[in-house]
């Protein structure tokens, strides 16, 4: 960390924060994953000015009250033409009638995507739709805890997000869709629409189906409750999601799910077999073995939580030593730095603090000496 100039004076009472990648940002879908979208397009100062829309007025209200937007929206209208980045963040089912409501109001030149756990039918229609700019997109991420209220930005961090682009999509809405990605901290990943549904089919939507089975078999045995365990818990956690977008999700994609199955029976009827065969049994568990400890899984539930604020600092010398010196001073320890975006108006920074008290603590310090801070612990 650079020495500290002690000459460098604190920043002046109106905070400096970096350009913003897009001006105005809409998010039409304010749950889970459009919460946490809007509170990263937020907290890492990539948009001027985030919009929600959603048909739920109390879920709008409650996501303005999170600090998560700074503005609200029902319905969509001339407004839109505002914006040049528009986010899709509705449930399955309702994608598509959404993507029909906002087409006709679309600025051509704005950035469009969407979250959507299945690629094929949204790309069709987009095209069909004359969106040009428009990139489809799926961050792998979520919690069996949904709505807004559960909105975390930090849910995106890490995440694989699959970008899939068809022979229609521009090269320019393509790399800002990868910048915007890698602006939320995801991984971003590109593969076609057909490609990645037929991936998650058998990643995401067969364990879904094979969750189901499970708890079904269960449910018409009460003894079996009483023996389930961890591992029958843990292959069975998915269950507990919101059932119906569960199921929009699986029968959307349910061409490419039903190939998943076919080949998921085949490994059934193959370990089976190996029952009589204990030394092929044990080969198939030295296999699964070696493919489960090799997956790049990120365990975020046994991550001890944290607790963050993002710092606006201008383009200039030594801000990192003035904002870390300042939080010293008043006893404020940090325990993890991390440089967000530096653009040509200034940069961002990510302080991880030790509790929420800190973060009250730093934000009020912070923004006495002139500093825009946002977060939440």
């Amino acid at each position: 960390m650079p020495e500290l100039d002690r000459t460098e004076p604190h920043p002046s009472n109106a905070p400096v924060t970096p350009a913003p990648l897009f001006g105005t940002a809409v998010v039409a879908g304010v749950g889970l994953i459009g919460g946490s979208v809007a509170m990263g397009l937020r907290q890492r100062f990539l948009a001027r000015h985030v919009i929600g829309m959603d048909a739920s007025m109390d879920v709008l209200r409650e996501a303005e009250a999170l600090g998560l937007v700074d503005e609200i929206r029902p319905t969509a209208g001339e407004w839109l033409r505002d914006a040049d980045l528009v986010i899709l963040a509705a449930p399955m089912r309702a994608l598509i009638p959404l993507a029909n409501e906002l087409a006709p109001f679309l600025n051509p030149a704005a950035l469009v995507t969407d979250v959507g756990s299945v690629k094929g039918g949204i790309a069709a229609e987009m095209e069909r739709l004359k969106v040009r700019n428009f990139v489809a997109g799926h961050p792998m991420a979520g919690s069996e805890r949904g709505g807004v209220t559960h909105a975390n930005a930090a849910l995106l961090e890490n995440a694989v997000w699959v970008l899939t682009p068809t022979d229609q999509t521009p090269l320019t809405a393509l790399s800002r869709a990868r910048t915007l990605v890698e602006g939320l901290g995801a991984a971003p990943v590109v593969m076609p629409p057909d490609a990645h549904d037929a991936l998650v089919a058998t990643v995401s939507h067969l364990p879904y189906l094979a969750s189901l089975a499970l708890t079904h078999m269960v449910a018409r045995d009460e003894r079996l409750s009483l023996l389930a365990a961890g591992g029958f818990r843990d292959l069975t956690r998915v269950a507990s999601g919101d059932p119906r977008m569960s199921r929009d999700m699986v029968v959307e994609n349910k061409a490419a799910l039903r190939e998943a199955l076919r080949r998921f029976r085949y490994q059934l009827d193959r370990l089976e077999a190996d029952l009589e065969e204990p030394e092929e049994l044990l080969a198939a568990a030295h296999e699964g073995k070696r493919t489960r400890d090799s997956l790049p899984v990120v365990r975020r539930s046994l991550l001890p939580q944290k607790y963050d604020l993002v710092v606006a600092v201008p383009d200039k010398p030594n801000q990192i030593g003035i904002v870390t010196q300042t939080l010293g001073a008043a006893g404020v320890n940090i325990k993890d730095i991390e440089v967000l975006a530096i653009r040509e108006e200034g940069g961002a920074l990510r302080l991880g603090l030790e509790s929420a008290e800190a973060v009250a603590t730093a934000t009020g310090i912070l923004r006495g000496a002139g500093f825009e801070v946002r977060g939440r612990g």
